[in-house]
């Protein structure tokens, strides 16, 4: 798995403390079966010299059903075991260090609690980013939970794959979807469940089901023969059934909020928004200010 064209939609991260007594590889098998389509292996207990094992395990699992897999907080071991990449922590290795450890060709994801943190991963070139928690969680225990404020932020704000995390189940999924999410991460309602497939399979049925939504409204919206504008937005190719700059920024909540909007690096202004057609392979930029500035 490279890094180009990354994207995913249901997360699965390990959780043996969830279920004793069965085995890590065939848990997350079925949770692959049921459609998660990333893993990560996330070990708090272990060291890491005795991870290894588990790591190599889980690398042998995922490529034969072609799903990347992560390791959480140690690029060497991620590099030993083949990984497809790390996940790291707001205190875990920087993101510039990881990857000059990693190469280029490694998935880099970082977890963010806040709208700033969030902004300053995009900044250091992240490849994705947990948002969350969105629920009080005991894999982080004492910690806030973020939610689904920030849930909302990222849906108007970042541009590049962001995943909800943090006691999401099937049980709030959708109002975790509703505040703007279209991928998903569990651990508990996953792993921890009776049937890890049918938990994935239920779980991953609420994201699609949500898109194909979305997408029967955008060809409404788009009218008849209208078809969907490849452009890149905020660094990140992407397409959009929007006919406007102003239709684009409305589309995403920045309507009413202080932003900054270029084209192909002009700068619009506000006046001009609904008369800027969208263009295809244009380059957007939306820089959203907060506070001061």
């Amino acid at each position: 798995m490279k890094r180009a064209g990354f994207d995913f939609r249901l997360y699965a991260i390990t959780g043996e403390t969830y279920h004793p007594g069965r085995d890590l590889i065939e848990v997350m098998e079925a949770a692959i079966r049921g459609g998660a389509d990333i893993v990560q292996l996330r070990d708090k207990e272990t060291p890491p010299e005795e991870l290894l094992g588990k790591a190599r395990a889980l690398r042998e699992l995922t490529r034969r059903y072609g799903v990347p897999f992560i390791v959480n907080d140690y690029p060497e071991l991620a590099l030993e075991a083949e990984a497809d990449g790390v996940h790291l922590g707001q205190e875990d290795t920087p993101i510039a260090e990881a990857r000059r450890r990693l190469g280029e060709d490694k998935i880099i994801g970082i977890s963010t609690h806040t709208l700033g943190q969030a902004r300053e991963a995009v900044r250091a070139g992240a490849d994705y980013i947990g948002v969350g928690p969105v629920y009080p969680t005991p894999t982080k225990p004492g910690r806030a939970a973020a939610g689904l404020e920030f849930v909302r932020q990222a849906a108007a704000e970042i541009a590049i794959p962001w995943v909800a995390i943090g006691g999401i189940t099937l049980g709030n999924a959708d109002e975790v979807l509703d505040a703007g999410a279209r991928r998903l991460c569990a651990v508990s309602a996953i792993v921890g469940s009776p049937d890890p497939e049918a938990a994935s399979r239920a779980l991953k049925a609420r994201i699609t089901a949500r898109e194909a939504g979305q997408a029967a409204r955008a060809a409404d919206a788009a009218g008849p023969g209208g078809r969907p504008i490849p452009l890149r937005l905020n660094g990140r190719d992407t397409e959009t059934t929007a006919r406007t700059l102003g239709e684009l920024i409305e589309r995403h909540g920045l309507a009413g909020r202080r932003i900054v909007a270029e084209v192909d690096g002009e700068i619009v202004a506000r006046s001009e928004w609904g008369k800027t057609p969208l263009k295809a392979g244009a380059a957007v930029e939306l820089v959203h200010f907060k506070g001061g500035g």
